[in-house]
């Protein structure tokens, strides 16, 4: 049977973006991309102003908020979609729902500070707890794992037991295998390979595959370029929705949609 996957459209406005870094960092191109994005099918926004990207450089809460406050405001007078706050900091995430986030997505998993997990409880938001080794900084110097997939899955069982624990609600927690956050090309295939076993934890799961850098070493020829790792993208994140993803964070929101579209097709009509 097939299922409804989200389409999470990610929206940077950040310098240093791996992939759009820069591209709108302006108000006003940020606010039109967010809005094109809608129209294209996302089903949720996810806004970030600070990269994560290997090698990335951190920012300030003070600019974090600067830059993605006001976006998270324009955004939800324009209309009711979910929206996402993709940071670490707990101030941040507090500035951008009280902006009209619906969501804190976290790359650490609530691990930035100490009080993190209770200020979630307090926000009572959704919450995505990623995996990541390290710190975006260094995360893929020599990423290393004995066993990856349960290795994952350990970390991830036991931080949303820590944001239950601190009094988030269960319904409202999702995972995130962090694919491409201090992993190498084979530790990335294994997580993709064994989803499932995410999946299996209990919670929805939120996937980002979209323009990684395993899909360059997987086919350099076209993946070295970023424009050329589309096919790779619907590929990963097709398998990820076969195997129970829940959402799919994306930058091709329109092709993401319509290749999930086909899909749902195809096993409807099973």
């Amino acid at each position: 049977m097939s299922r409804s996957v989200k389409v999470m459209g990610i929206v940077n406005v950040t310098p240093d973006s791996f992939s759009d870094g820069g591209r709108y960092l302006a108000p006003e191109a940020a606010l039109a991309h967010a809005l094109r994005l809608i129209a294209e099918g996302a089903d949720i926004l996810d806004i970030g102003a600070e990269s994560t990207r290997p090698g990335a450089d951190p920012v300030s809460a003070e600019e974090e908020i600067a830059r993605a406050a006001p976006l998270v405001a324009a955004v939800r007078a324009q209309g009711d979609v979910p929206i996402s706050i993709d940071t670490m900091k707990p101030e941040v995430a507090r500035a951008a729902v009280a902006a009209g986030a619906d969501i804190w997505n976290d790359v650490t998993a609530l691990g930035y500070s100490p009080d993190a997990p209770a200020i979630a409880a307090d926000l009572g938001c959704e919450v995505v707890l990623m995996h990541m080794q390290g710190e975006p900084r260094t995360m893929q110097a020599d990423p290393h794992y004995d066993d990856v997939v349960a290795e994952v899955c350990a970390f991830l069982q036991a931080r949303a037991q820590v944001a239950i624990d601190a009094g988030v609600a269960r319904e409202k927690i999702w995972l995130d295998p962090g694919i491409g956050f201090g992993k190498r090309v084979e530790h990335n295939l294994a997580l993709l390979a064994h989803l499932d076993k995410v999946v299996a934890l209990g919670f929805p799961v939120l996937l980002g595959v979209s323009r990684k850098r395993f899909i360059a070493a997987l086919d350099p020829a076209e993946g070295a370029a970023l424009d050329g790792r589309l096919a790779g993208s619907l590929a990963a994140g097709l398998a990820g929705a076969a195997a129970g993803a829940a959402a799919l964070r994306v930058h091709d929101v329109a092709q993401t949609a319509q290749a999930l579209k086909v899909w749902n097709a195809i096993g409807e009509a099973r």
